[in-house]
């Protein structure tokens, strides 16, 4: 499986993803410049799942148009120590 971390969740969450998911930044992509839409048109080409943390994209974007799927992780705020318990859920 190959995992796309949104630009606002913190890199250290890689390593708690399961081994055999291929995680790669939007820094590491250099896709800090796209837009939701565009973003994920181009993650859909070569990603099977965006995890963010940006709750506004089911409203802002109609999924179904897109090839990827999308976890939201909803958490107190973006830092790792809100996060990190909740990345075995989306496992």
């Amino acid at each position: 499986m190959r995992v796309l971390l949104d630009e606002m969740m913190p890199r250290g969450l890689k390593r708690l993803l399961p081994e055999t998911a291929e995680v790669t930044t939007i820094r590491e992509r250099d896709w800090g410049s796209l837009k939701n839409s565009d973003l994920l048109e181009a993650a859909q080409q070569e990603f099977d799942v965006l995890l963010t943390a940006d709750r506004s994209i089911p409203y802002q974007q109609n999924l179904s148009r897109f090839d990827i799927a999308v976890v939201v992780i909803q958490a107190k705020s973006n830092a790792y120590e809100d996060l990190a318990p909740l990345t075995e859920r989306a496992s």
